[in-house]
């Protein structure tokens, strides 16, 4: 599939810097690298965010704490094995 894309000149100038350094062998291996690393941002913020749902529902369901409760449950604790 051939597909056009219009980078800006600096951008144009990082992707031939990267062709010249030799770790590519043209442009568009630059642009598919860059863009398989924005796919897999992409899947770790879907991800995330489907953590944060699940998170979220299970703090509606089961209720939530303060940091204050839990450091004086954890004081309790020390207090109790002195």
């Amino acid at each position: 599939m051939a597909t056009n894309v219009h980078l800006t000149p600096e951008l144009e100038r990082f992707a031939r810097q990267c062709v010249e350094g030799g770790r590519y062998n043209n442009v568009s291996e630059v642009v598919r690298s860059g863009l398989r690393l924005l796919q897999e941002s992409e899947d770790r913020r879907l991800r995330f965010q489907a953590m944060l749902h699940v998170t979220e529902a299970e703090a509606d369901r089961d209720g939530t704490v303060t940091v204050d409760e839990v450091v004086a449950e954890i004081d309790g604790m020390i207090g109790a094995n002195r």
